[in-house]
């Protein structure tokens, strides 16, 4: 039977590709979990649809993500914390801390988005950066301050 994926399948092949599987995968188990669509013309008119509406909502996604990151490069954030008297922190800055910041200023970010290598832990200035999409990332200033 030949089908039309509608997501990646191990082995098998990408999201869009036409290939010929037996009838029992493509009735038992593909198509019911929607993973494919028997290929026939009404099938491939509307997958090219449903393509078409897909890369729409992606493209508005890139937009609004480049707003938001022209938005986060102009951001500066202040933390005030307790520090000892070489710098050091008493705990840590996290993503949480830096997403309440972002909230403050009026900006929701998840926390999985904002990349830290590890979590902060001395007084200075530092570059966070924010992955907004898959390939842009905007990079928010951060100074830790002394209370």
């Amino acid at each position: 039977m030949k089908i039309i994926l509608l997501k990646e399948v191990k082995r098998l092949g990408r999201e869009g590709d036409i290939v010929e599987v037996k009838d029992g995968y493509a009735r038992n188990y593909l198509i019911p979990y929607g993973f494919a669509w028997r290929a026939n013309k009404e099938s491939l008119k509307k997958f090219e649809e449903l393509k078409k509406r897909k890369e729409k909502i992606l493209e508005r996604k890139r937009k609004l993500a480049l707003k938001l990151k022209e938005r986060l490069e102009k951001v500066s954030l202040t933390l005030q914390v307790e520090a000892k008297e070489d710098e050091v922190l008493y705990g840590s800055i996290g993503e949480v801390q830096i997403r309440e910041a972002l909230k403050e200023e009026g900006i929701e970010i998840e926390k999985d988005k904002i990349k830290l290598e590890e979590p902060i832990k001395k007084l200075g200035v530092y570059k966070v950066e924010i992955a907004l999409e898959k390939d842009i990332n905007a990079f928010v200033r951060v100074w830790v301050v002394k209370k």
